[in-house]
């Protein structure tokens, strides 16, 4: 319980899914946990049960991560370690087609805002906030972001970048002395809210689409927010002092194999 004791951990859409679980273990590993998130209402209840802070914040926005960063220099001074989970993936947010025919332009920006211009901002002021101390950024990238989805051509192409962004900080960090890790991970059938729009509501279709899932997988089984949250917390503490601009795949072997192949039109 102390693998991460006296830290303080900024886990950005820390309300549920991955950033809630990575938000619970690293409180239990002994860090100061402040959540960010949009979600106001499910933040606050996880930062109230974890005894930690919770910050409103729109991770597109650059005027509030200003706002935020600002105020964590003052209460704290600097931050250890930043999780930057935010992100969406344009199919739960009603903003219309995910491929790359008939995604409008609006879409498109949409999620790179969110995703890329989020984790970039995320990145830019964890780096003043830990240039004195060191530290651990950890970016959300994903399986998607190694390889090619046809249904979600946005998200695919923010998490790629989110991917290659990350080995550029890593390096910047290393250029100037700072002692700031940058790495990233990457999830893939990971079973989170995320998830929902293509699993549906009636338990017996969700069932199946669950199965479905796990049978391109090579473990046979869907994974949980905690196996994301575990690598999170290797890479955030200081086991993983020697690591920075690594890509950490936890998707049950998928990569390993030809499983990410696009389905055939019948």
């Amino acid at each position: 319980m102390s693998r991460v004791k006296n830290k303080i951990a900024f886990i950005t859409g820390g309300s549920r899914g991955i950033g809630e679980a990575t938000a619970r273990l690293f409180a239990h590993e002994g860090a100061t946990v402040i959540i960010a998130d949009i979600l106001i209402e499910q933040g606050q209840k996880v930062a109230s049960e974890i005894n930690g802070e919770f910050i409103h914040l729109d991770v597109s926005n650059e005027s509030q991560w200003q706002k935020v960063a600002k105020n964590i220099e003052e209460k704290y001074g600097h931050i250890d370690i930043l999780v930057n989970n935010a992100g969406i993936t344009g199919l739960n947010e009603n903003i219309g087609p995910g491929d790359p025919e008939n995604t409008s332009l609006e879409a498109w920006h949409h999620v790179h805002h969110v995703n890329l211009d989020g984790v970039f901002l995320g990145c830019k002021f964890a780096l003043k906030l830990m240039k004195d101390r060191g530290g651990s950024i950890i970016n959300l990238s994903s399986r998607s972001g190694i390889v090619g989805i046809p249904g979600a051509c946005a998200y695919a192409s923010s998490k790629a970048a989110v991917r290659n962004h990350t080995k550029t900080v890593a390096l910047y960090a290393a250029e100037k002395g700072y002692k700031i890790r940058c790495n990233s991970l990457h999830p893939g059938a990971i079973l989170t809210p995320m998830w929902d729009p293509m699993l549906g509501d009636n338990q017996e279709m969700r069932q199946k689409a669950i199965a479905g899932v796990a049978a391109g997988v090579p473990l046979g089984v869907m994974g949980d927010a905690s196996d994301v949250a575990n690598a999170a917390l290797y890479l955030g503490s200081d086991e993983s002092k020697y690591i920075t601009g690594i890509e950490l795949t936890i998707d049950g072997g998928i990569l390993a194999g030809s499983s990410a192949a696009p389905a055939k039109q019948e």
